[in-house]
């Protein structure tokens, strides 16, 4: 399943469309940003509240598929700009980042 998919399945907010081609391969949650840099698995979708310039380097750096701004949180304008540039998919959701969790692991499965 691409990101975009994911995106339309999951009713998410499309916040910067990025490259919506890229095959998910799993979730990770985490907001910890060296943390995340670090054990983030390439082509996973990234769970977080961080909407700042510094998570879209991690997100290029780890070679996530994109990332999901989980409760609400919001992208800043620098950030947005940055992944608009690089072309990483940023989608929102009022949801916490368990049940966005849940919902992505069932679909998939």
């Amino acid at each position: 399943m691409t990101v975009e998919e994911l995106g339309r399945a999951l009713s998410l907010e499309t916040v910067v469309a990025g490259d919506g081609g890229r095959e998910v391969t799993g979730g990770y949650c985490g907001d910890l940003l060296s943390w995340v840099m670090g054990r983030a698995p390439a082509g996973c979708v990234w769970l977080t509240v961080m909407g700042n310039v510094n998570a879209i380097a991690v997100a290029s750096l780890a070679d996530t598929a994109g990332i999901i701004l989980v409760e609400d949180a919001v992208l800043d304008a620098d950030a947005k700009a940055r992944a608009e540039q690089q072309e990483i998919a940023v989608y929102g959701t009022s949801l916490p980042a368990f049940e966005t969790a849940l919902k992505i692991a069932s679909l998939l499965g």
